[in-house]
């Protein structure tokens, strides 16, 4: 098939996308413009309080009044409540370095209008976050940052002449189609399938024992290789991940695949795309995560599952990781695009650890066996059909609250 015919496939392909979901759903109801109230989240620092929340794409639609999204612009609320005797300045610039101002943000809309252009203008200005916090008060409003959907990593910086306060939030895009929202991970297992594990000796050999690839469906092929392990609590993970520019993924459906073969054909990124279902424990990946380059073509991508293990009281994830270096046509998959993976996932994984290093959530790493030595000279094929090398080792990461510096960082000798 030619790259011309290709394309042509691919573009028909995405006209039936369109028509199946033009048929299967309805024109939503408008947001209500107030709903991201129900979702806030607060801290307290001393005598200050900050609440924050994000609005979806919809509601902030409502709010603005236009579609801020087709921008790639994203509101975020923060609400700071002073009770000290000091005034306080927040300072956006730490929650997006490269956030927009109202007005610049409310000209990327201007039409021929100049009493229009006015009243967005206006209207942009008055939604804003107006600083300072004098004491006794409280201040609320938004922030327009660079949009990020699934998750937003929120960090509010508050100075006064006597002390800096600092707040970080995680919010959940509840408009997402991810895959982890599929997954109810408190019944996972039940207390009898709990394995708990305190003595680290164990753990080793317990980790060694997991399965060393992940599976089709049915169970019955290899694809690729389990080669990394996280232990920790989500709410540690998360951060440390979204902070370094990762991102998770969609599920497979009408809109998602619309957006993949649009960002094939346009060449263009699309931080969340879906990402096939590999299978472990019988069932596909709990939840994925991606870092995507400037094209759909190009991204490291991993998935991960939790599994049946706790250490002490922690949860233990198995994942494995690789990097998508191109794209190619295959039946196999339902979105009929399916990326091409670096045959050296041992580098996919190396570079991991590197990232997390730089996310001052990881304690300790080290290495177990388990995978299975491929050679260079004669690699295995994945389900895929690409071929595959590694050293056979799967590299296990401990995550803890507490910052750490790369100092600080302990490298196990397993």
């Amino acid at each position: 098939m030619t790259k011309k015919l290709f394309k042509m496939y691919i573009l028909t392909m995405a006209v039936v996308a369109f028509v199946i979901q033009g048929c299967t759903t309805t024109k939503p109801l408008p947001a209500d413009p107030l709903a991201y109230k129900n979702r806030t989240k607060s801290s307290v620092n001393g005598d200050v309080a900050v609440t924050v929340a994000v609005p979806t794409i919809a509601e902030a639609q409502v709010i603005y009044g236009v579609d801020l999204a087709s921008k790639h612009i994203q509101p975020v609320w923060v609400e700071v409540k002073n009770d000290g005797t000091s005034p306080y300045w927040f300072l956006p610039s730490g929650l997006d370095p490269n956030y927009y101002s109202p007005s610049e943000a409310a000209f990327a809309f201007h039409t021929g209008s100049d009493d229009a252009n006015r009243e967005r203008d206006e209207k942009f200005q008055k939604l804003q976050f107006q600083n300072p916090v004098r004491p006794g008060t409280t201040q609320a409003g938004f922030v327009l940052v660079n949009l990020d959907e699934g998750f937003k990593a929120i960090d509010i910086d508050l100075i006064s002449r006597e002390d800096v306060k600092s707040f970080s939030f995680i919010i959940v895009d509840p408009d997402f189609k991810a895959d982890f929202k599929m997954v109810d991970f408190n019944t996972l297992y039940t207390a009898e399938e709990i394995i708990n594990i305190e003595d680290e000796k164990e753990l080793r050999r317990v980790l060694e024992e997991l399965p060393c690839c992940t599976t089709n469906a049915k169970g019955d092929e290899y694809g690729d290789p389990l080669n990394m392990v996280i232990i920790g609590e989500t709410y540690d993970i998360v951060p440390a991940l979204v902070r370094r520019g990762w991102h998770a993924t969609e599920v497979i459906w009408s809109s998602a695949i619309l957006r993949t073969i649009k960002s094939f054909l346009q060449g263009e990124r699309y931080r969340y795309s879906p990402i096939s279902p590999l299978y472990v424990y019988g069932r596909p990946q709990d939840i994925g995560w991606q870092k995507a380059r400037g094209t759909v073509n190009e991204r490291n991508h991993m998935r991960f599952w939790l599994s049946p293990i706790r250490y002490r009281g922690q949860r233990v994830f198995i994942g494995q990781i690789s990097r998508d270096i191109g794209v190619k046509f295959t039946l196999k998959s339902p979105t009929i695009l399916t990326h091409v993976i670096d045959p050296d996932v041992d580098e996919a994984r190396r570079y991991f650890i590197e990232d997390m290093a730089y996310s001052q959530a990881l304690a300790r790493h080290g290495y177990v066996k388990g995978v299975g030595f491929v050679s260079r000279d004669k690699p295995k094929m994945n389900l895929m059909g690409d071929p595959i090398y590694t050293d056979g080792l799967r590299v296990v990461l401990f995550f803890e609250p507490r910052p750490y510096s790369l100092s600080e960082i302990e490298l196990l000798e397993w």
